[in-house]
């Protein structure tokens, strides 16, 4: 009789598996959009597993600063050998529309291998291995050297506010501080036609900056026409602006990546954003009547700028670009910030982790060139690197987009290396 059930126990499903699975469909389930979702919701949702675990209730805290914002912040009690590590997940997601996706957005699909679902990529999927694994260290008896705090946050896709991790450093900033922060938005494993190749681990963002640039024009009647138009002034200006190449500026981080990827990136656009400043169109308004000359033609720059530049350089430059007869005015100022340092204190963990799970394969620092709410944490003074737990192939980006999917073998892989890298970064002592 004990060979059946011993049987039975071995084929059963891996218990963190099984949770990690459930804990995605419960995230991917609620729709945490800013137009009709509820991040407190989920928020409740993941608070709820943290106490049924047996985290203590005044560990766990649901912070709601505007209805249906709500964040989750999770302090795992250590030993007080070291200040805290802070790990970050946002839970909100951007739109998705049903006539858009060829499934329902809102519902976990498991198909041909992948899960489907708005979050899965972009980044419930990171989120739900973090819960699960504070679960599954909780369950285990697992002490670490040093608190560990896990925030689940809102509005980091942008939407009505406030983003969570912005409004805990103003406002509850004792409940996230810590040492250094790891964040799952970020960095991470990266394939390529099937064959993981790097684990990046991202220490640097680009800044965020805009721009309006104006052209006017007193305008006329449509029936007589002259050369001198609000829209071609501006669209001669925007074609200076695609014309307009900043100079290559590495840093410690972007010198670091180039040096230790075990190969060239098949995509130049990624590649120059890696090297230098960007500014480019991407918002258009002009005229006002069809009958009408226009009077006023206006369109959008943002520019993503290399850490250490400023706003004043960029700002210089696409006027010279441009000329002198379009105005340009700051739509959102710079939100620049440094890199964080390249500790060994950090890497050499994270390459301890990688390395057990794939043999020589190189960790490599990265800059983020669009942004996360890595940039808020660091200047803030708390220094962020991006661990995302899973790898993702290059050539399948799908956040933000239609049938948004990640494969089912990685999520599980990022499982494991999750699940060690907590225990590395704060070993029993």
């Amino acid at each position: 009789m004990l060979l059946p059930l011993v049987m039975a126990f071995l084929q059963a499903p891996d218990p963190p598996r099984v949770l990690a699975r459930a804990v995605l469909k419960e995230l991917i389930e609620i729709n945490t959009t800013d137009s009709s979702g509820d991040n407190t919701a989920v928020a409740q949702a993941m608070a709820k597993r943290f106490r049924e675990a047996g985290f203590p209730a005044s560990d766990v805290e649901v912070v709601v600063p505007a209805p249906k914002k709500g964040n989750v912040v999770l302090r795992y009690r250590g030993a007080g050998k070291g200040r805290p590590v802070l790990f970050i997940a946002h839970l909100d997601v951007v739109e998705a529309r049903r006539e858009d996706w060829t499934m329902e957005p809102f519902k976990l699909n498991e198909k041909d291998g992948y899960f489907y679902g708005r979050g899965t990529q972009d980044v419930k999927g990171e989120a739900a291995l973090l819960v699960t694994n504070f679960i599954r260290l909780k369950r285990e008896g697992f002490q670490p050297d040093r608190d560990l705090i896990l925030a689940l946050t809102a509005d980091e896709e942008g939407g009505r506010g406030p983003d969570g991790v912005e409004w805990l450093l103003q406002n509850r900033r004792a409940l996230i501080d810590a040492e250094y922060c790891l964040n799952v938005d970020a960095g991470g494993g990266q394939a390529k036609d099937g064959r993981r190749i790097l684990y990046s681990v991202q220490a640097a963002e680009k800044g965020y900056l805009s721009f309006f640039l104006r052209a006017k024009n007193p305008g006329g009647h449509s029936s007589l026409p002259v050369r001198d138009n609000a829209i071609y002034a501006l669209s001669e200006g925007l074609l200076k602006v695609r014309e307009l190449q900043f100079p290559e500026n590495l840093n410690e981080v972007t010198r670091n990546f180039f040096a230790k990827s075990p190969e060239k990136s098949s995509n130049p656009a990624y590649e120059n954003a890696l090297r230098r400043t960007t500014c480019v169109a991407t918002l258009l308004d002009a005229g006002h009547a069809d009958n009408a000359l226009p009077q006023t033609a206006q369109a959008t720059v943002n520019c993503r700028v290399l850490p250490g530049e400023t706003q004043v350089e960029v700002e210089q430059r696409l006027r010279e670009a441009v000329g002198s007869g379009i105005e340009i005015n700051v739509k959102f100022p710079l939100d620049s910030n440094l890199p964080s340092p390249l500790t060994p204190d950090l890497l050499m963990p994270v390459e301890r982790v990688v390395h057990s799970l794939h043999p020589g394969m190189p960790v490599v620092p990265v800059m983020e060139t669009g942004g996360t709410d890595g940039k808020l944490l660091r200047a803030s003074g708390i220094p962020t690197y991006g661990t995302a737990q899973m790898f993702s192939d290059m050539e399948d980006i799908r956040a933000h987009g239609q049938d948004e999917r990640i494969r089912v073998s990685y999520f599980y892989e990022g499982l494991e290396l999750g699940y060690h890298l907590i225990r590395e970064i704060a070993p029993v002592r």
